[in-house]
């Protein structure tokens, strides 16, 4: 479903889903009628504008907090102008991954936004750059990713980004099974076991970081 209150970008992306075989079963212009929508139709994934009526400060992603609450999980891509700790907090803190926060204005790749939203639909997470690094001001004193090395936290980040392995490779200019040894090694010392299966571990281990 997509929620935007601004009827041109809607019905835009709308289309946009449309052309790459998606089916849109809901679309809602205010926080109300978005909570509505994902308890009425449980979509795969909503696309969730932050900055709707009445006020038009946080009502999409507030919105988007209550929907998980209502239909736990319930995977959401935030697709905003701006940026809103506070709230992008409260969707993390669930710990149940499906979630996503990219910014408007960087999408420059249609193909990737799909790919954003495909991953966040299977459980996964995609965080634009910006977003991280707001995420990150607001890191705690008890540190959870205190023991990881630099490298780590770069091939961590990179995860948060929704980067896949070899994508990692290709952005710090190392091979694939390097990039799979740090990502062992991140597992390990998040105390993220073998048992917990990759991809969840994987989930785990970028909302820790984006949690930290």
């Amino acid at each position: 479903m997509v929620a935007d209150d601004a009827v041109l970008i809607r019905e835009g992306l709308v289309r946009l889903l449309e052309e790459f075989g998606c089916e849109v079963v809901a679309t809602a212009g205010t926080g109300d009628a978005l909570v509505d929508a994902v308890v009425a139709h449980r979509p795969d994934v909503s696309v969730v504008d932050v900055r709707m009526p009445p006020t038009f400060t946080d009502e999409g992603l507030r919105a988007a907090v209550e929907a998980r609450e209502k239909v736990p999980g319930a995977p959401v891509l935030i697709l905003s102008q701006y940026v809103e700790v506070s709230y992008a907090d409260d969707l993390l803190a669930d710990a149940r991954g499906a979630v996503g926060y990219l910014l408007k204005d960087r999408v420059v790749d249609v193909e990737e936004f799909m790919e954003g939203l495909r991953r966040v639909s299977g459980g996964g997470t995609v965080f634009d750059p910006q977003v991280v690094a707001q995420l990150m001001v607001r890191r705690r004193r008890d540190d959870p990713l205190a023991s990881l090395t630099p490298r780590e936290r770069e091939v961590l980040g990179l995860m948060a980004e929704g980067r896949s392995n070899p994508a990692i490779g290709r952005r710090l200019v190392v091979t694939e099974g390097a990039v799979e040894k740090h990502i062992r090694s991140i597992f390990a010392k998040l105390g993220l076991h073998a048992e917990d299966g990759d991809q969840h571990r994987r989930v785990l281990a970028v909302l820790a970081y984006l949690r930290s």
